[in-house]
């Protein structure tokens, strides 16, 4: 307690004039940003001199990186939710084990649940092998889980497939968006995980939308050969085309006009100037030599939980993947339903949710860098400090149409007409633009302000994003059968609100907030 009292107490100007982990300090006196060099322009963080540093590889090798983490990202999604509007089939293909809609919408909620919790031990497993490692197992567990699901004869057989695929498709919310990280300076990240989060966000909306098409005309089974065609493309992509991006380098927060950038990992000290050899195709395709330190790693994610942005960050990514995965798993059997009667289109509720994806990854694209590049041009006036928190404001909007969008889904809902399914779209499609939000300016955050921290951030995300989905996809379907919809999606707006409303004291007091954990995750240096 006592690093919160001091950080609570001490004056703004000491505040400003401080550096805690996540601060990065501009050395010289430029006006602009990005200062042009001898050696190039500025950037953090501060790459080595080794052309296997991550931060080193030319622009198209991270862009197909991207693309590849991008794809896996989207078959998880996909392969998650594309059952869903085919549910209300069941009967038709499995008349010898007929269930309850509400026991049906657990192979949904089994395989949200999973992809949260696998990540206790993904994440941990990527800090020790590496990542490249834990991606190429990841998919191939997805592709061959895939395969098991087309096999399935029976709900238990198909519960037990749906459990491991989502193991599966777990690493795809957390190492993916860390080795996006990995690579790209602070200045590129925003739009690469605006890349990442629209096939994130655009994997669940297309599952659902093509999913009870595919059933109708093709069959059953075809859902999941689909999956595992898209997994097999991930797995040989991420074998030839994702090189390890775990790479250890001094730290620095300082960007000097010498420099061309500051790293936020860990790693050994400086040695004498050594000769690198160059970095091949071969080079790319091995594994890493492991690291020790296995129980060090296997508990460091719950350290996180003392860092209030990861609090933040993850509250509003569970409210906002519950809402989708919840509308996803019940919005198709609204629709086949009188007055609507949509049959295998009842995936369309799914249309909206793209639109909206689409419009909030145009959105993040263009203001999230540009909002940090702004502020590092204030901030250059007075101590030239680039803060985490400079990203932040740029999800207040985005957070309260997402919020709305609850009570537009749930009274639409509540209260059918024939043309209230354009509401229904309407509420969807305002979940999703403020989802594209969380991933892309929330993970960015934790990026930014915890380095090297961020990915044992991403478990808790994972795991809390996990929970919420799965609890309101257990328990949506039963509970507006019994009480309407406009009830549960009212209390999730009341939730939603709560949670985004946690941006504002971590846009205000941010900074503090990391001085105060300073001592517990790195050093920090106050002027006094």
């Amino acid at each position: 307690m006592a690093g919160w009292k001091h950080a609570f107490s001490i004056s703004t100007e000491e505040i400003e004039a401080a550096t805690p982990p996540g601060t990065v300090v501009f050395a010289g006196d430029h006006d602009t940003e990005f200062i042009e060099t001898p050696h190039g322009p500025a950037r953090f963080p501060k790459p080595s001199e080794d052309p296997a540093d991550p931060l080193n590889w030319p622009p198209w090798r991270k862009h197909v990186l991207l693309l590849v983490v991008s794809l896996y990202s989207f078959v998880a999604n996909f392969s998650a939710s594309n059952i869903a509007p085919a549910l209300q089939m069941w009967p038709m293909f499995f008349p010898h084990d007929i269930r309850p809609f509400t026991e049906l919408s657990r192979l949904i909620a089994v395989t949200v649940l999973m992809i949260g919790a696998a990540n206790i031990w993904w994440v941990p497993l990527s800090n020790i092998l590496g990542r490249r490692p834990v991606l190429v197992a990841a998919t191939l567990i997805l592709t061959l889980c895939g395969m098991w699901c087309g096999l399935a004869t029976n709900y238990d057989s198909l519960l037990a497939a749906r459990i491991f695929q989502g193991i599966g498709a777990a690493a795809a919310d957390t190492v993916a968006p860390a080795v996006v990280g990995d690579v790209y300076f602070v200045d590129e990240r925003g739009r690469a995980m605006a890349v990442y989060t629209i096939f994130l966000a655009a994997g669940s909306l297309v599952g659902g939308l093509v999913g009870g098409n595919i059933a109708g005309q093709l069959g059953w089974a075809y859902i999941f050969w689909i999956d595992v065609a898209l997994g097999a493309a991930c797995v040989i992509g991420t074998f030839f085309l994702v090189p390890e991006t775990l790479y250890e380098r001094k730290f620095s927060s300082e960007v000097t006009n010498d420099t061309a950038l500051a790293t936020s990992t860990t790693s050994k000290e400086s040695g004498p100037q050594v000769s690198h050899a160059p970095y091949t195709f071969g080079r790319s395709i091995l594994f890493m030599k492991p690291r020790g330190g296995a129980i060090y790693h296997f508990t460091s994610p719950w350290r996180v939980l003392a860092l209030p942005g990861t609090w933040v960050v993850t509250l509003q990514y569970g409210g906002l993947v519950g809402g989708i995965v919840t509308i996803s798993t019940i919005g198709p059997q609204l629709l086949a339903m009188p007055p609507y009667l949509w049959g295998n289109n009842a995936g369309l509720i799914n249309v909206g949710g793209l639109i909206g994806t689409v419009l909030g990854a145009v959105y993040t694209y263009f203001v999230s860098d540009a909002r940090v590049k702004s502020s590092v041009k204030n901030q250059r006036q007075r101590h030239r400090f680039l803060e985490p928190e400079a990203r932040l404001p740029t999800i207040f909007p985005s957070l309260a149409i997402a919020t709305a969008g609850f009570l537009v889904f749930g009274f639409c809902a509540q209260n059918p007409g024939p043309n209230v399914w354009v509401g229904l779209e309407f509420g969807h499609g305002m979940i999703a633009f403020g989802l594209m939000q969380a991933p892309s300016i929330g993970f960015n955050y934790l990026i930014d302000a915890y380095s090297y921290l961020a990915a044992d951030c991403f478990v808790i995300a994972a795991i809390l994003r996990a929970v919420v989905g799965f609890a309101w996809s257990f328990f949506v379907a039963e509970w507006t059968q019994e009480r309407g919809a406009a009830e549960p999606f009212g209390i999730f707006a009341l939730l939603m609100g709560l949670f985004s409303l946690l941006t504002v004291p971590l846009w205000i007091y941010g900074k503090r907030m990391r001085v105060a954990t300073a001592k517990r995750f790195g050093a920090v240096k106050v002027a006094c």
